[in-house]
């Protein structure tokens, strides 16, 4: 049913396209005699660029899994406060980011950093098309600013680490015997009522043979966060099983790199002057602000483009130090 809604999706938009052009020939044709019509073809155009844009993206989310919806996590680097308050920036961008496209997020994990920021965090985020539009986020991510923890107020240089997993629907079958599960139940570090703090309701769940830890703690019930623990295990172990059938080495696990200097697949700085930089694909975006409230369209579209076709929105120079 899937496949069929997608190859209905495209007849649907070849005939949009086909009657969109057909009327602004006709409307070119119509100032060609003479006729005031410059306005409706400015308007016509522009609908007619944003249904293309829309088609281009659908076409760069070719993979096998990129029409799911995702399991992020975010993970500090070292320098404790400041990389722990560089983490949850990373968390508001990525949430205001799936609200702007209209995608629901849960928050399922999240540990609290010490005085600010967080340790870790584990969000969902659900939508067609996720997991390919977050794939360009997986990596290292750089930030230079004056710290504002320092009372000297030096520039520092903060990392944090994003993973992104295909969430599994229940069609594909993971099996996850008992005896390879370890569950540890532990109270919430979090906010949430004397409920929450008071009684051992969160989940941890370690998968033996392959290592894989999840958790979660944001609910009341313990029955909730081991569901939703479960979840996110089916996850991680539907991308293991992925990386096992792979011809090369998995993708993810190769962006899984150190989390600190030479290893960032982003830079954002914000101090001495004001520039991001994606060293993958090259582009450079001096709005900082609009990227860090959830404007990454433009950089998700470029490395969409780099993963395709090899093009970059550079000549290849690195310029950020």
């Amino acid at each position: 049913m899937q496949d069929r809604k997608r190859l209905q999706e495209a007849i649907t938009n070849d005939a949009f396209i086909r009657s969109m052009t057909s009327d602004v020939e006709t409307l070119f044709e119509l100032s060609r005699e003479g006729e005031a019509v410059v306005g409706e073809i400015q308007q016509e155009l522009k609908r007619l660029r944003a249904r293309l844009s829309e088609l281009e993206i659908s076409m760069l989310l070719a993979g096998e899994n990129d029409q799911r919806s995702a399991i992020v996590t975010i993970h500090p680097g070292a320098g404790g406060t400041e990389s722990q308050d560089w983490a949850e920036m990373l968390l508001r961008m990525y949430l205001r980011w799936a609200e702007r496209k209209g995608f629901p997020t849960e928050v399922t994990d999240r540990l609290e950093g010490e005085g600010a920021g967080i340790k870790s965090v584990t969000f969902e985020v659900n939508g067609e098309n996720v997991y390919g539009l977050l794939q360009s986020e997986v990596g290292v991510h750089r930030l230079v600013r004056i710290s504002p923890f320092d009372a000297n107020a030096r520039r520092h240089t903060s990392f944090a680490s994003v993973f992104v997993y295909p969430q599994v629907d229940d069609e594909i079958k993971i099996e996850i015997r008992p005896e390879d599960l370890r569950v540890d139940t532990f109270r919430s570090s979090g906010a949430g009522g004397q409920h929450v703090n008071r009684t051992d309701s969160a989940i941890r769940m370690t998968h033996l043979s392959t290592g894989i830890v999840v958790q979660c703690q944001n609910e009341r019930s313990q029955h909730k966060n081991r569901a939703s623990a479960l979840k996110q295990l089916r996850a991680r172990l539907y991308e293991h099983e992925l990386a096992k059938k792979r011809v090369e080495d998995d993708k993810v696990e190769a962006n899984k790199l150190d989390i600190n200097f030479g290893s960032q697949i982003r830079s954002y700085v914000l101090a001495p002057y004001r520039l991001i930089k994606d060293h993958r694909t090259k582009l450079s975006i001096g709005d900082v602000d609009r990227v860090l409230d959830g404007g990454l369209d433009e950089l998700i579209h470029a490395y969409l483009v780099f993963r395709k076709t090899g093009k970059t929105a550079g000549d290849g120079k690195d310029d950020v130090e």
